[in-house]
C-alpha cells in the first residue's frame, strides 16, 4: 500500500492543495485511494465533503468503534496532508509510515528557509537518508514572468533536494478546489498547460504509486503483502497500514479537541516520564 505524506512545517505552502491533487489523480487512475487529513485546519477533509460523488471517490479516515481513526478497508493508497510547524516526533511518525515525501516550498526566502530546516530534519532520519522514504520538492503558486522558478530550483540543487518541477500561480486552483474538484476533473483542454507541469511530478511517483511487482510474485497487484519488512525502520509503512495502524495519531489536536482527537494526542506526545514504545524509538 503506497503512503504519499505531503509535508513542510511552514503554514500556507499548499500542501493541502497538492494533497488532494495526488489523491485526485490517483483515484482517476482507478486506486482506491484515502486522502488523510492530519492537518489541524482539516482543509482536505472539508474539500471531500464538497466533492460531487459522481466524480472518482477518495476516501476519508473511518472512525471505527473505539473512535480511532484508522484506514478504510479496500484502500491500496494513501495520501497524508500533514500540519505545519511538523517537528521532531511526529515528523519521525509521519517519516515511519511514508513511502515518499513531497515537500512544497513557496518562492519567499521565508519559505525557503524553513523547508531548508524542514529538510535537514527529514535527512537525520534513517529512512530518508537511506533512500526508503524518497524526498523531493515542488514549487507553489509561482508567477512565470520571474525568476521564482529558477531560483527555487537552484536552492534545492544546492540541497542535494530533487527538485520536481512548480506549479503556476493561477485562479484555476482555487476555483477548483472551492468547488471540491482539481484540475485533473476538468477538461483537458482547459488545464493543458497545468497538465505539462504536473507530469514530471507524476513521473516520479510512479515508482512509489505503481510499484513493479516481481515475475514469481503471486500477490495481486496493489494488494499488500502482508510479510514485507523494512529493515532497520522505525516501522514497516506498508506492514503498518494493513494491520490496521493508528495513522492518526499524527493529529495535531488541541487539548480542547473532542474525545477521540484528545487520545491520539496522548499518543503523539507522550506526557513527561511517560515511556515511548521501543518500536518507536529504533532507527530514530
Amino acid at each position: 500500500m503506497p503512503v504519499i505524506a505531503v509535508v513542510n512545517r511552514k503554514g500556507g505552502s499548499g500542501k493541502s492543495t497538492l494533497a488532494a491533487h495526488l489523491a485526485a489523480w490517483c483515484a482517476r487512475q482507478g486506486h482506491s485511494v484515502m486522502l488523510g487529513d492530519v492537518d489541524r485546519q482539516q482543509s482536505s477533509r472539508a474539500w471531500l465533503k464538497r466533492r460531487d460523488p459522481a466524480l472518482p471517490q477518495i476516501a476519508p479516515w473511518a472512525l471505527d468503534q473505539k473512535n480511532v481513526l484508522r484506514v478504510p478497508s479496500g484502500i491500496t493508497h494513501v495520501v497524508l496532508d500533514t500540519p505545519g510547524g511538523i517537528h521532531g516526533f511526529e515528523l519521525a511518525r509521519v517519516v515511519m509510515f511514508a513511502d515518499a515525501i513531497v515537500m512544497p516550498v513557496c518562492h519567499s526566502v521565508f519559505d525557503r528557509e524553513s523547508a531548508a530546516a524542514c529538510h535537514a530534519e527529514l535527512m537525520a532520519l534513517p529512512r530518508v537518508a537511506s533512500g526508503r522514504c524518497r524526498l523531493a520538492t515542488v514549487g507553489m503558486r509561482i508567477d512565470a514572468r520571474t525568476r521564482a522558478g529558477a531560483v527555487l530550483r537552484e536552492w534545492s540543487d544546492g540541497l542535494g533536494l530533487p527538485f520536481l518541477g512548480v506549479l503556476r500561480e493561477t485562479q484555476l486552483y482555487v476555483r477548483s478546489l472551492e468547488r471540491g474538484l482539481t484540475i485533473f476533473d476538468l477538461a483537458p483542454a482547459q488545464v493543458e498547460a497545468d497538465l505539462a507541469q504536473w507530469a514530471p511530478i507524476l513521473e516520479w511517483m510512479k515508482p512509489v504509486l505503481q510499484p513493479l511487482q516481481a515475475a514469481n510474485d503471486p500477490t495481486p497487484a496493489g494488494a499488500e503483502r502482508l510479510g514485507s519488512s523494512r529493515p532497520n525502520s522505525l516501522m514497516p509503512a506498508q506492514d503498518a497500514l494493513i494491520h490496521g495502524a493508528r495513522l492518526s495519531v499524527l493529529s495535531s489536536a488541541t487539548r480542547t479537541a473532542a474525545p477521540a482527537q484528545r487520545v491520539l494526542k496522548q499518543v503523539v506526545a507522550p506526557r513527561e516520564g511517560q515511556q515511548i514504545p521501543r518500536f518507536l524509538k529504533q532507527g530514530a
